[in-house]
Formats: C-alpha cells, sequence, structure tokens
C-alpha cells in the first residue's frame, strides 16, 4: 500500500477516535471505550477503513508492550513484602474463585473446555490502570479499601505475568509439563541475572542518562525493546520481556521520571491496540452472542464484588470493605484481551471469542467506573443485606461485660494514628483506639493497647461506644463520608467534645468543635 494512503489512513481512523472520545469522555467514560468504538467501525463489518491489518497489528503489539512496559514500572519487587498477607489472600482467591465459576459458566453457555478456560482466566483479571485511575479520582488510594485493592491488584499482576509465560510456551507447541521444565530452568538463570543488573549496574547507568531528560526517555524505550528482544530470543513472549523490563527499571529513584515521559508514547500506541481489538469485532457478531455477553458481564459486575467481599469477610473484614474492595474488580482487564488474542494465536480460539470478550469488556469497564464512583452510595443503599455478615464490634477487646465511656478516642490507627498515639498515651487519660482493619486491631491487642475493631460510620456502634460521652475524639480516616457521619452523629447527641477529623479528600485536616 502507497505511503499516502496508510498516512490517510491512520489520520481518518484517528480523527473518528478523537470525536468518540470526546463524547465518551462527557458521558464520563473510559476512553477506552471510544477507542473499542472506532475499531468496530472502521472495521470490515462498517466503513472498512482498515485494510492494512498486518502495520495496524504491529502498533497494537507495540502498545501492548509499552502498557506492560508501565505496569513494570508500578511493579516494585522489593516492595513485595509489603503488600500483605490480606491483598495476597485476596488476589490469589479472587482469581481463583472467579475462574472457577467463569469456567463452569462457559460449559453451562456450551462452550468447550478449553473455550471456557480462557474464558475462565480472562474474566479473573482487573485493570490496573482503570482502577488506580479512579481510585486517584475519588482521593481513595489511601484508604483502607484503596490500599487493599492495589495490593491484589499487584498479586493480580504477578499471577499474570505467570500465566504469560505459560502462554508463550503453549503458542511454541509445548506440553504444561516442559513449560513448567522450561519456565523454571529459564527463570533460575534470568532473573539472577536481571536482579543483578537492576541493583549493581542500572543505577550507575540511570544516574549518567538522568543528566538529560531526553537522554532517559530514549534509553527508557531502547531498554524495554533490550529486554523484550532478549527474552523472546530465549523462548518468553513480547508481553512477558516489557513486562520484566518494566520490573527491572521499578526500583530506580527515576521511576516517576521514566514513567510520565514513556506514558504518552504508551497512549498513542495504546489507543491503536483497542482500535485493533474493535476491528476485529463483527457488527453480525453480537446477536449471535447475546446471552453469553450479558451472563459473563453481569458475572464480572455482581459476581467479583461479591467473591471479594466474602473472601474478605472470612479473613475478619467488615463487609463494607469487602464490598467497596469488590467494585473495584468489577471488570476486565487489558491482560484479559491479551489472553485471548494469546489464544487465537495458538489456535485454540476463534475470532468470536475475541468479539465476546470485547463486548464483555465495554460493558464492564463501563459499569464498574460507575460502581466505583457511587460504591459507598450503593453500600449504604444495601447494606441491610449484609447485616448477617458483620463481625462482633468487640473484636480485639478482652470480653467485658459493661463497657465504660472513654475520654480519648482515637479512629483509626494508621500512619498518623501511630504518631499520635504516644502523644494520647501521655495525657494520661482513660483512651480507646477504634480501627476498621482486624489486622491492626490484633497487633494493637498484642501490644496491649486498648481497642475496639469496628465501622465508626454506623451510629449504632458510636453509641455503643458511647461516643458522645468523650472528651476528645480524634479522626484519621481518609473517607469523607465517614468524617461527615462521625460529625453528624455527635451533633445529634448535641456533643461538646473536641473533635479532630482528618478531611482527606479536602487536602486538609479541619478542627471541629462542636459546643451546643
Amino acid at each position: 500500500m502507497p505511503l499516502e494512503e496508510v498516512f490517510f489512513e491512520i489520520g481518518i481512523i484517528l480523527v473518528i477516535a478523537a470525536a468518540f472520545s470526546m463524547i465518551v469522555y462527557r458521558l464520563r467514560q473510559p476512553l477506552i471505550i471510544a477507542y473499542i468504538i472506532t475499531g468496530i467501525l472502521v472495521g470490515p463489518s462498517v466503513l472498512a477503513l482498515a485494510n492494512n491489518p498486518e502495520f495496524f497489528d504491529v502498533m497494537s503489539q507495540i502498545g501492548v508492550a509499552f502498557l506492560l512496559f508501565t505496569v513494570g514500572l508500578g511493579l516494585n519487587w522489593r516492595s513485595v513484602k509489603d503488600v500483605g498477607g490480606i491483598a495476597l489472600a485476596t488476589g490469589v482467591g479472587q482469581v481463583l474463585f472467579t475462574s472457577a465459576g467463569g469456567f463452569f459458566i462457559g460449559l453451562l453457555l456450551g462452550f468447550d473446555s478449553v473455550t471456557s478456560a480462557y474464558i475462565a482466566i480472562a474474566l479473573a483479571f482487573s485493570s490496573t490502570i482503570i482502577i488506580v485511575k479512579l481510585l486517584m479520582d475519588k482521593e481513595d488510594l489511601d484508604s483502607l479499601y484503596g490500599r487493599i485493592s492495589v495490593g491484589f491488584l499487584l498479586v493480580q499482576d504477578f499471577i499474570a505475568m505467570l500465566l504469560l509465560l505459560g502462554l508463550s510456551g503453549i503458542r511454541l507447541g509445548s506440553s504444561i509439563q516442559e513449560i513448567v521444565i522450561s519456565t523454571t530452568a529459564k527463570g533460575v538463570i534470568i532473573v539472577p541475572v536481571l536482579w543483578f543488573i537492576s541493583a549493581k549496574i542500572l543505577p550507575k547507568v540511570l544516574r549518567y542518562v538522568a543528566k538529560s531528560q531526553e537522554l532517559l526517555f530514549i534509553f527508557s524505550v531502547a531498554w524495554c525493546f533490550l529486554v523484550a528482544g532478549v527474552l523472546v530470543y530465549f523462548g518468553f513472549g513480547v508481553e512477558v520481556g516489557a513486562l520484566i523490563a518494566g520490573i527491572t527499571l521499578s526500583t530506580s529513584v527515576y521511576v516517576q521520571e521514566i514513567n510520565a515521559r514513556i506514558r504518552p508514547l504508551r497512549d498513542f500506541f495504546l489507543i491503536i491496540f483497542f482500535i485493533v481489538l474493535g476491528t476485529h469485532l463483527a457488527v453480525d457478531h453480537i446477536e449471535g452472542l447475546l446471552i453469553s455477553t450479558i451472563v459473563f458481564s453481569l458475572y464480572v459486575l455482581i459476581g467479583n464484588p461479591l467473591i471479594v467481599l466474602f473472601v474478605m469477610r472470612s479473613l475478619g473484614y467488615h463487609p463494607r470493605t469487602g464490598f467497596l474492595a469488590g467494585t473495584t474488580v468489577a471488570q476486565i482487564s487489558e491482560f484479559s484481551f491479551i489472553v485471548i488474542a494469546a489464544g487465537i494465536s495458538a489456535g485454540h480460539l476463534d475470532q468470536s471469542v475475541l468479539a465476546l470478550m470485547t463486548i464483555v469488556g465495554i460493558l464492564t469497564i463501563s459499569g464498574s467506573s460507575y460502581l466505583i464512583e457511587h460504591n459507598e452510595r450503593i453500600y449504604e443503599r444495601l447494606s441491610w443485606m449484609f447485616k448477617m455478615f458483620e463481625p462482633s464490634h468487640m473484636l480485639g477487646m478482652e470480653k467485658q461485660t459493661v463497657f465504660t465511656a472513654k475520654q480519648i478516642l482515637l479512629f483509626g490507627c494508621n500512619d498518623t494514628g501511630t504518631e499520635l498515639l504516644p502523644v494520647i498515651q501521655n495525657m494520661k487519660r482513660s483512651y480507646m483506639v477504634v480501627d476498621f482493619d482486624p489486622q491492626i486491631s490484633r497487633q494493637l491487642s498484642e501490644q496491649g493497647i486498648p481497642n475496639i475493631y469496628g465501622d465508626v460510620g454506623d451510629e449504632a456502634f458510636l453509641d455503643e461506644l458511647e461516643a458522645d460521652k468523650s472528651k476528645l475524639i480524634i479522626s484519621t480516616i481518609p473517607d469523607f463520608v465517614i468524617s461527615s457521619s462521625i460529625l453528624g452523629f455527635l451533633k445529634s447527641k448535641r456533643n461538646s467534645s473536641k473533635t479532630v477529623v482528618n478531611f482527606i479528600p479536602l487536602g486538609s485536616k479541619l478542627f471541629f468543635t462542636n459546643s451546643m
């Protein structure tokens, strides 16, 4: 195809994408939806404008590589130990239960076992990029459920990396046993080498190239292609290579600058990636996939949050925390499309499965954005359904028949609360720490610090605490709704205590004195 025609083709496709993006942005939806819709429109079943599929496929693969490279930049392997048991248990549990449920649903809908297995894996992963962006927009990243969500997303990303390793071997025709042995052997060699380079060599190189932002940018891009190319040579996929390339740079002090420089390049090629996904979705496929699309979409939108809620409740967390964290996994991920594409490349799936997952992706990404934005309001409306799952308020307290009001109440023992605790103890007044995290409650109990595990956003619990009789209440919980509930409760009780509430969404601490 002549260069002028390719240029015109790219130009008209990007103009259409920009037009749909403005509409979707106006509707407050993720722009990914606009790109996929553009792909459907320019695809062979509608306008047939994408007449150079090989060129666009290469560009989309570059987009996938840059996406996984930036994901790798956020997977600092030194921070794996900080993920915590709850993130590990929830992340693994959610992937296992979602995959098992998705597999049986696939069989019930008439898919064969191989196709059901691919679909089940695709349904198990959530979009780190979308979730983190939405949590940042809500300023909930520092909340308890926000920290847990980011933690189990990190676990999901590591599981996805292992799956990509396996899929790379399957595409080469290897058996499961050969994949495990080969991957383990290669990992034993490659991981120490990359760790040595990352820890001993890269810091010196980066200190030199960081003297010029342009040089840092070109080095980062080159490093992504170099590591990916080397790992492809050793039998790994481009996706795995790009992900590992990002991980090797993730411990650098320059990681934020690298991320900022790579992001525009990544976004451009990702636009092409999602447009190419849309071109594979023929309009005549939609009618035949209607029932499967509805069932799988409802499973992700409703089933995933419930799975996370039950897993976290079994670990001792309040249903509110489980529900809020669960809403963050109510969509499928970019990894989902990569997994299905890998299955098609290996000859295990046909194009109709990609069409199915594309529609599910559009519906779940749209629905989850509303769920995350309004999750607290939704929980308040549905809280009556979860009453039976609420734990005893006295977890972490020595059992006692009569609870006496404390002069000082500290709500939330996070970083700020931990710093305030010694000050409170030096005041020589009776005090009580209240926290929503059962792990923190257990740690406080082991240290002999009086505490209660409970939801201070629940007025019945505040009444049980006799919070209105306290002389000083300090809340460090970064949640606007909970802070408002505390102040509303005290106002209704005409409490005259001094209350310090930490309003993280407003970017500052509000000192509130109720002196009625």
